[in-house]
């Protein structure tokens, strides 16, 4: 029989979980009806571990179907003391290779993973030579790239901006805002890298950032439209999305003190 945990949320304790994922094989991290989500798994793998509690987790963010997350957290309330190391080796056992734990360790009671949260970092991926073993992990583009240009239009991102321009469509947001605190392209042996920082990110926006990019590279638009495009707070005056493969969620920051 499993224990209604509202009756006990005094009683009990908020543990964050640090974990990767390979996102291929998945619709997303968020859990959804007829489709297969980190979430999910998660969720019913830890289930079986505790039968006797209503198992819930809550994510640091979402992650669109086929997007990496090196670097992710969420939280789950138990009514009993966790062995943290041993929970970290049960579950990776019982996981699929696609999902890893690294760390699982007990937080005060209002740390929330999502709202929580103060900074947040992506990196996108992408491949010049065309490479069979990276490509559920980077993105494929033999182009000509101006690398100097790309690189120039990066300041145009930084600050606190509205980004309707680079967001999802019809998604339940109150806001567009985000502040952004870095952005920079660099390069990394045989791949291009894209890395950019914030207090939060909209449904798409750093593919449809990396796509604009990328016609910046190409000489389809100049660093100085950037502004322009950003200005415009609507989504079809950016560049198409580029696809989910090539980016990672790479890093989340908490204040755990």
């Amino acid at each position: 029989m499993k224990v209604n945990r509202e009756l006990f949320l005094d009683k009990m304790t908020r543990y964050f979980f640090e974990i990767s994922y390979n996102g291929t094989p998945y619709f997303g991290w968020q859990q959804q009806v007829g489709q297969v989500s980190v979430q999910e798994v998660i969720q019913k793998d830890l289930q079986k571990l505790f039968q006797k509690e209503e198992i819930e987790i809550v994510g640091c963010g979402r992650t669109d179907k086929g997007v990496h997350a090196k670097n992710y957290f969420f939280h789950c309330d138990f009514m009993q003391e966790i062995d943290t190391e041993n929970l970290v080796y049960k579950l990776n056992k019982m996981l699929p290779d696609s999902i890893s734990v690294t760390s699982v360790f007990p937080v005060k009671s209002d740390l929330h993973a999502r709202f929580s949260a103060t900074k947040r970092t992506y990196r996108y991926f992408i491949h010049q030579q065309k490479d069979p073993f990276i490509t559920d992990c980077s993105t494929y583009f033999p182009n000509v790239i101006d690398f100097d240009a790309m690189n120039k239009a990066c300041p145009y991102l930084l600050g606190k901006q509205d980004f309707s321009s680079f967001a999802k469509v019809h998604t339940d947001v109150k806001t567009h805002i985000c502040s952004v605190s870095s952005a920079h392209w660099f390069d990394q042996g045989n791949q291009l890298v894209f890395e950019i920082s914030a207090d939060r990110f909209l449904r798409n926006m750093v593919r449809a950032i990396v796509g604009t990019m990328l016609d910046i590279g190409t000489k389809k638009l100049t660093p100085e439209n950037l502004p322009e495009i950003i200005a415009k707070q609507n989504r079809s005056a950016a560049s198409k999305s580029v696809s989910p493969n090539g980016l990672f969620l790479w890093k989340v920051e908490y204040d755990f003190t």
